[in-house]
């Protein structure tokens, strides 16, 4: 994909879509990062499932602390791998109260100092809940970025440095929302609906679309 084709790309999917949210529900910093935290291998909407329940008892680091891990762990106990989840969380917490305040730190180093938390986690809390132009590569976007041709790459940090590299300024900040958007629900891995895909005109694997 070259430049042209990459302003094209993120024009048409800002077009369709101007101001792109996570579908992971939240209201303040720290559900964001509790909910993500939350997410790995597993669905958006399992996991907010669980937080609905679960952010109505306890929604900042002291209260999941008052809980405790054990009924922290029964709340979330329909997320895949729960129970170390609940873990990760609950320490979380009490790094994020005893080090931090209580508030959730801004820097990487910070973010990705806590149990559960990688580099893709503090990438989403950088870009959602800071707005920093950050590119958090899930199995979407690590997708995408390699069958369009917009960002190759053998790993997901590669993947991420071609993308900070190749996707224009105007679009950073939304790019990651669009990406993992159009992985989810029409660039798919193992059916990608190509005849209805806005940017499919773009796209390095175009021939695809007569798949169908």
């Amino acid at each position: 994909m070259n430049r042209q084709q990459i302003q094209t790309f993120f024009e048409t999917l800002r077009r369709a879509n101007p101001s792109p949210q996570t579908e992971l529900e939240y209201a303040s910093v720290f559900e964001l990062l509790a909910a993500v935290l939350l997410s790995a291998q597993a669905t958006d909407v399992g996991v907010n499932k669980a937080t609905r329940r679960l952010f109505v008892v306890a929604n900042t680091p002291q209260k999941i602390l008052d809980l405790g891990e054990e009924r922290l762990a029964d709340f979330i106990k329909t997320i895949g791998l729960y129970k170390t989840k609940a873990r990760n969380l609950y320490t979380t917490c009490r790094m994020l109260v005893d080090q931090h305040g209580g508030q959730v730190p801004r820097s990487r180093e910070a973010l990705e100092a806590l149990p559960g938390v990688g580099r893709k986690t503090a990438n989403v809390v950088l870009n959602v809940a800071f707005g920093e132009a950050t590119m958090a590569v899930d199995t979407h976007i690590f997708r995408v970025s390699n069958r369009t041709g917009l960002a190759p790459g053998k790993n997901v940090l590669e993947v991420e440095q071609q993308l900070l590299a190749r996707v224009p300024a105007e679009f950073m900040v939304d790019a990651h929302h669009w990406l993992i958007l159009h992985g989810r629900y029409v660039c798919q891995a193992r059916r990608p609906w190509c005849e209805r895909c806005a940017v499919v005109s773009e796209c390095d694997s175009a021939p695809l679309a007569g798949a169908r």
